[in-house]
């Protein structure tokens, strides 16, 4: 039942993977791409901690930030 959350983010992450994000252009400053990111995030540390994670590193996504290699810590 704990597991329950942390799957439904990531079936939620990988559909906008394979539904969503192939329609629109490459966007992303940072490796792994901000979805890729979110879903490490969720799978290591559980859904509270990695969705905090996820929205952290979305906040700095965009076009002022450097951006570059940011791996899940």
């Amino acid at each position: 039942m704990a597991q329950l959350p942390r799957r439904a983010l990531s079936l939620l992450i990988r559909g906008y993977q394979r539904g969503i994000s192939p329609g629109l252009p490459p966007s992303c400053r940072f490796t792994p791409s901000c979805s890729q990111y979110a879903l490490e995030a969720v799978t290591r540390y559980g859904a509270l901690k990695g969705t905090w994670l996820a929205a952290r590193r979305l906040v700095r996504c965009h076009p002022f930030h450097p951006g570059g290699f940011d791996p899940v810590p």
